[in-house]
């Protein structure tokens, strides 16, 4: 009889930040200008993975909380989105994170206190765990503290070697991560995993020091290894880049109304990475990113419980 390998148990797993996010009530240019907050779900990694399972993706989210009432809610929302939370740790001599966000049109003020999303170990994602994802996924923010960044940086390694696409948000913040050029490496060791990488105008400008010109910030990340650069460009579009640079497509925006540019970011890169899980090409796939971004910046909130992926891949 042959020998058949079983399909993945998961299309996505998240690795990385699952926090409270205290999100400013009225729309205001920064955190001094906020006075009312209201409570949400919130880290990267966890809502890509919602934003995915929304469109009908095998989600499964691998973070810490603490053991503490918050740790509690945090389960229990990303539960109700069809993310998988078995691998959810509790970590019981820390307190579960909390960032506090402005609600804005544009880039968003914040503060972090970093406490039990930190605390990621080897032990928490075992390779059984990565052969049966196609897509191991982090970020800049899960990446900035010990023990996670290492644990991270050789579960992708792990992941890469089993045959799981990598993928990274480089959503660098130096408030978060001083040390700039200790974060290149750690992203260049990462991206080293043939990652796809997705990254904003303003997270290269704080990666870098200073804007920087699209052309150089896509060569050289490819020049560290990683297999796709997706660039956002706010209300200009996108630059999708693959095959070391030879290929690359722009997306161009479109004039919206924009209510709420939280977890934007998060929304292209489920809608991008969820049209890539279907086949599509690069160029789809940014487009696909791009329409799940406009539904996320036309409402309040997190997107609807469920999407229909007819709704922002086309043909």
């Amino acid at each position: 009889m042959q020998n058949t390998v079983p399909s993945p148990s998961y299309d996505l797993l998240a690795v990385g930040e699952l926090l409270v996010d205290l999100i400013g009530h009225d729309v205001a240019d920064s955190l001094l200008d906020t006075r009312d907050f209201h409570r949400y779900q919130g880290g990267s990694p966890a809502n890509l993975a919602a934003n995915m399972a929304r469109l009908g993706s095998r989600s499964a989210l691998v973070s810490c909380v603490g053991s503490d009432n918050l740790g509690v809610y945090l389960k229990d929302r990303v539960a109700e989105t069809g993310v998988d939370t078995d691998y959810i740790a509790t970590e019981a001599e820390a307190p579960t994170s909390v960032v506090i966000v402005s609600r804005t049109k544009g880039t968003p003020d914040f503060i972090a206190y970093r406490e039990a999303d930190r605390c990621l170990r080897p032990e928490h994602l075992p390779d059984e765990l990565l052969r049966r994802s196609r897509i191991f996924h982090t970020t800049c923010f899960a990446l900035s503290r010990q023990p996670a960044r290492d644990t991270i940086v050789d579960a992708a390694r792990r992941a890469c070697a089993a045959g799981c696409q990598v993928s990274l948000d480089a959503n660098y913040a130096p408030s978060l991560w001083p040390d700039r050029e200790g974060a290149r490496r750690v992203i260049e060791a990462y991206c080293a995993s043939k990652a796809f990488l997705k990254l904003s105008e303003d997270d290269a400008a704080r990666l870098y020091g200073s804007p920087q010109d699209p052309d150089r910030i896509i060569r050289d990340f490819h020049a560290m290894g990683a297999g796709l650069v997706c660039l956002t460009l706010g209300g200009e579009g996108s630059l999708v880049s693959w095959e070391n640079g030879s290929r690359q497509e722009r997306i161009y925006g479109e004039r919206i109304e924009v209510l709420d540019a939280t977890g934007a970011g998060d929304a292209y890169w489920a809608g991008f990475l969820t049209a890539w899980l279907r086949g599509n090409d690069p160029a789809a796939c940014a487009r696909a990113g791009a329409a799940l971004a406009k539904m996320k910046l036309t409402r309040k909130g997190p997107l609807p419980a469920r999407v229909a992926v007819e709704a922002i891949i086309k043909g």
